[in-house]
């Protein structure tokens, strides 16, 4: 499967983007924002492609032709404002779905937030990161793609254990990137992880074995 990463530069993305090129079941193209970010990607061998999530759709269509997967990984990142969050977070996550049908592209995974359905449950702190998320899914939820959502917790930049918990509800908790970037990943080729949406932290189950219980 050809796999577009969305946020490819990202630190989950990156973790998704390393996985993909290593695997032997996928082969991946990276969309960046900066030339020198697909410069640095041609030099490990891992085709990319610039493009900007507040670009047209036209162009975002441009840049997603010859995909047969796509993995929303994007964020306007804790240092802009809600404006950004806004036009990335949410719009642009849209423009991306509505490119995805007219290239007649199905498979999409979502990188969203824990509890991002439950508004009672949103983190204060991040009310329109969460509202932005909350949307964007609202959409793909409501689009003909075969989509999978996760919502993991707070992002951990430690080494991954691979022992996880999913579930449609889960309570506040933490999780590496690194073990939400194989998550990902392994959704990609499970058929009943489409049209599903779930939370995950870290827990006591393989992934393998958490996957399987939703």
């Amino acid at each position: 499967m050809n796999v577009l990463v969305i946020g490819a530069n990202g630190q989950v993305g990156q973790n998704i983007v390393n996985l993909l090129h290593d695997s032997e079941q996928h082969s991946v193209k990276a969309m960046v924002r900066k030339e020198e970010q697909a410069a640095e990607l041609s030099n490990r061998g891992i085709e990319s492609v610039v493009a900007s999530l507040e670009d047209t759709v036209e162009e975002i269509i441009s840049a997603m032709n010859s995909s047969d997967a796509v993995i929303f990984a994007a964020g306007s990142g804790g240092s802009t404002g809600s404006d950004k969050t806004l036009l990335v977070d949410l719009d642009g996550a849209v423009k991306t779905m509505e490119a995805a049908e007219k290239l007649g592209i199905k498979r999409y995974v979502m990188l969203s937030a824990l509890q991002a359905h439950n508004r009672e449950k949103w983190n204060e702190a991040l009310l329109p990161y969460y509202a932005a998320k909350h949307y964007a899914d609202k959409n793909l939820e409501a689009s003909s793609l075969d989509y999978t959502i996760v919502r993991p917790g707070g992002l951990l930049n430690e080494a991954g254990t691979g022992q996880v918990a999913i579930a449609e509800n889960l309570e506040r908790g933490s999780v590496p990137r690194e073990d939400v970037a194989k998550v990902i990943v392994a959704v990609l080729s499970i058929d009943h992880s489409i049209r599903r949406s779930f939370d995950l932290i870290s827990g006591d189950k393989s992934i393998e074995t958490a996957i399987s219980s939703i």
